[in-house]
């Protein structure tokens, strides 16, 4: 933890820096990583960084950030998944846990931290960026970095250091064109978000070989109504842009691929619609049905207000995508 005293010309205010270590290879003889080469990257091949806006009367940093960067690196070391740059976490509270707006977390790169060559590999640092749940949206709506460079632009979001201030509010409060540029870059390029880690389940499931592949004659979707919200997501700003869109569940190996029929090297077609490799499957959405499905998941817009469960069907096709509550 350190105190940084900003640039105020630049609107960066003082602030506490908090650094992580631990994620890259530190010792470099195999105890916590496997080993690696200079070539290479150290460890996961990054740390984690996070900047608190400093109150006037405060002396010594907060604890909390460090407690909120160690949960992250929890994950990181029981998934695997590495973050990067644009990748957006979840988290449905406060991150200091009181009444701020601030509840999630966009990952930037740390603008004075440089990649740093070590004697076991090259080490990044991915910046934490406190975010309103409206930027949360917007961010898997459009595109992260582009939501990133709309906070790094407003004042009250304390500048292009991404300055975490607990207290600000959104930008789409304090800037009201906001969101027309976010729905203008969604319409011009759709979503760069390819996937999300979340709660999902799919019928019938039999062997999760991984090279054992299978003509499936019709599936039955099951996600928890975060994951489900993210529908409309997939739908249009992926499959209509000829994309895929893919769901990890976080509850084993199991993934769920949604496939526009523009999409190379998969293995469904017009013939095989639904096809499972192991624990994975794909689905293919064609031009039609990504249509109906477009108007179909619109009540997803508002998913506090739908009852659950919820099951959209399609039986002409043998597709049931049923939304229920948060725990699949």
């Amino acid at each position: 933890m350190y105190a940084n005293p900003g640039q105020p010309l630049e609107n960066i205010p003082p602030h506490w820096h908090y650094i992580s270590f631990g994620l890259s290879d530190l010792h470099g003889d195999g105890r916590v990583h496997d080993t690696t080469c200079p070539d290479g990257v150290s460890g996961f091949g990054f740390e984690l960084s996070f900047r608190l806006k400093r109150e006037p009367e405060e002396t010594s940093p907060p604890t909390w950030p460090a407690a909120l960067m160690q949960s992250l690196a929890k994950y990181v070391f029981h998934s695997g998944n590495i973050l990067r740059p644009g990748d957006h976490v979840s988290w449905h509270c406060a991150l200091d846990n009181s009444e701020s707006r601030i509840q999630h977390m966009l990952m930037a790169t740390d603008t004075q931290l440089k990649t740093t060559q070590t004697p076991f590999g090259a080490v990044d640092f991915i910046q934490i960026v406190g975010i309103a749940s409206e930027e949360l949206k917007a961010a898997q709506q459009w595109n992260g970095a582009q939501v990133l460079d709309l906070i790094s632009r407003l004042h009250q979001a304390r500048g292009p250091w991404y300055v975490t201030d607990m207290k600000r509010n959104s930008i789409f409060d304090v800037v009201p064109t906001a969101y027309k540029e976010v729905e203008d870059g969604f319409a011009r390029d759709g979503s760069n978000l390819s996937g999300v880690s979340a709660r999902c389940m799919r019928g019938p499931y039999e062997c999760a070989e991984l090279l054992y592949v299978r003509n499936l004659e019709g599936v039955h979707l099951i996600f928890n109504l975060e994951a489900g919200s993210l529908l409309p997501l997939a739908i249009r700003g992926r499959v209509k842009h000829g994309r895929h869109f893919t769901f990890k569940s976080v509850l084993g190996d199991a993934a769920i691929t949604l496939v526009a029929h523009t999409v190379t090297g998969t293995l469904v077609d017009t013939e095989r619609p639904f096809v499972a490799q192991g624990s994975w499957l794909q689905v293919l959405i064609p031009d039609d049905l990504a249509q109906d499905m477009a108007v179909a998941f619109q009540v997803l817009a508002t998913p506090e207000a739908l009852p659950l469960p919820k099951t959209f069907s399609w039986p002409e096709r043998r597709l049931f995508v049923t939304i229920v509550a948060d725990k699949v």
